[in-house]
């Protein structure tokens, strides 16, 4: 069951159709402002001058600054602190924990919650985090341990799991964020609430949503695979190896090594398959069907999809966590074959927000969250162009005069901007549990 239910459609879209978020040209608005500012300078200047003030060396290079449009130079811990500060005071449910994605009618999802939450415990924010926590175990946790994927208004004005859309279905994904989540916590505060909350997810993970396919385990889409059919479904964005690690210094007795294994075989296999378009440029599906006997991949139907966009964007950056944090070097060469991002930036000046197999455009605009996942790409593989990326790309979104966001972000993009910029700041430690 896919957890973000907003899909890009086969036809190109206009900018304002596949982009809630607003125009990408944040830095243009700032020089304009800065030119504003520096009219009002000089005009003090001005006036200063006429009154017979002598006016101090700071401010006149302050006008000279200004006039010049140079940049003001922010931290990047100030940044990540203003771009958090901004999510919960917008997307947080005051006094609840509750994360809203307002795109979305105001719905809540284990998403939301997984992002929050992981947000909250690299930020250092356990106020934030045990309140998120909490609501999420109250509304969201099944009897299994597992999360219902959506929570809102129902049709009788009530609130609760939207079993109509599917919301009771697990998201395998948020299931093992959450997990990794809540053993990063118990890891940083040290306390065992959160590893006693974090084993039974991690038990039924392994029990309700993986499955053997050609005799290795597979991490599918949710719970309901695993007494599926012949195929089974799988979100390659929700495969996870460093979480696998982690999850096995608390579970030694599952093969969560060979999860971590089949993930990269998996991926491997996805570079090369074109999935029925005829070639592919070496990036990741949204989503693909795996034959639970065979292995044998295969394109999906409706409204999923094999373009890289919503969903793939989240490969590149899982894979470069799992190589900053274990340097897996299966990590690096799966990242090198998604060499069409750094040629296409180069070539283009841009990244759409979806591409089909072949690496034609399935979008005419850009997304904010597709430069955060593929900062995954770029930070690992392109050093050289990871900063051009993030100071071009990401940072404009920030106003470094206000330390606000220039425009607000949809919730998912809010998300993997920040998630971008964090991995390329080298601000996501591992906060793995010890083996005691």
């Amino acid at each position: 069951m896919r957890l973000d239910t907003r899909v890009v459609p086969e036809t190109l879209q206009d900018d304002d159709t596949l982009l809630s978020s607003t125009a990408r040209r944040p830095a243009q608005r700032r020089r304009r402002r800065r030119r504003w500012v520096a009219v009002a300078l000089v005009v003090a200047v001005v006036a200063a001058v006429v009154g017979g003030v002598r006016l101090a060396d700071d401010v006149q290079r302050a006008v000279a600054r200004v006039a010049a449009d140079e940049p003001m130079v922010a931290s990047g811990k100030s940044v990540l602190a203003d771009l958090w500060r901004d999510y919960r005071e917008t997307y947080l449910e005051s006094g609840t924990g509750r994360t809203l994605d307002l795109q979305d009618g105001a719905v809540t999802t284990s998403q939301g919650q997984s992002y929050t939450m992981l947000r909250a415990v690299w930020m250092d924010d356990q106020e934030t985090f045990a309140q998120s926590w909490q609501w999420t175990k109250d509304n969201l946790q099944r009897d299994d341990a597992l999360l219902a994927n959506r929570f809102g208004e129902l049709a009788d004005g009530t609130y609760g799991i939207q079993q109509d859309l599917g919301g009771a279905v697990s998201a395998t994904d948020a299931d093992v964020d959450v997990a990794l989540a809540l053993l990063m916590a118990y890891s940083r505060w040290q306390q065992d609430d959160y590893l006693y909350d974090a084993l039974p997810i991690v038990d039924a993970v392994w029990e309700q949503s993986v499955v053997r396919v050609d005799g290795a385990p597979v991490l599918v889409a949710d719970d309901l695979q695993r007494n599926g059919g012949d195929q089974v479904l799988v979100n390659p964005s929700s495969l996870a190896p460093y979480a696998y690690r982690v999850f096995a210094a608390v579970d030694p007795d599952r093969d969560w090594a060979g999860l971590v294994d089949s993930s990269y075989a998996l991926l491997g296999r996805l570079t090369g398959d074109p999935l029925g378009a005829g070639a592919t440029v070496g990036l990741p599906p949204d989503w693909v069907h795996v034959d639970r006997s065979t292995g044998e991949l295969s394109a999906v139907a409706g409204d999923l999809s094999t373009r890289y966009s919503t969903d793939a964007l989240r490969v590149s950056w899982r894979l470069a966590l799992d190589h900053a944090w274990y340097g897996d070097e299966r990590a690096l060469r799966l990242l090198e074959g998604q060499s069409f991002l750094a040629d296409t930036y180069l070539e283009q000046g841009r990244l759409v927000a979806a591409y089909h197999r072949d690496g034609t455009p399935a979008a005419d605009s850009e997304a904010p969250a597709v430069y955060g996942g593929a900062m995954g790409y770029f930070d690992t593989v392109r050093p050289d162009l990871a900063d051009e990326v993030y100071t071009d790309e990401l940072l404009p979104l920030y106003d470094l005069d206000t330390g606000d966001l220039d425009e607000q972000l949809t919730y998912y993009d809010s998300n993997w901007v920040w998630f971008g910029m964090a991995l390329h700041l080298d601000e996501l430690p591992n906060l793995n549990v010890s083996e005691e």
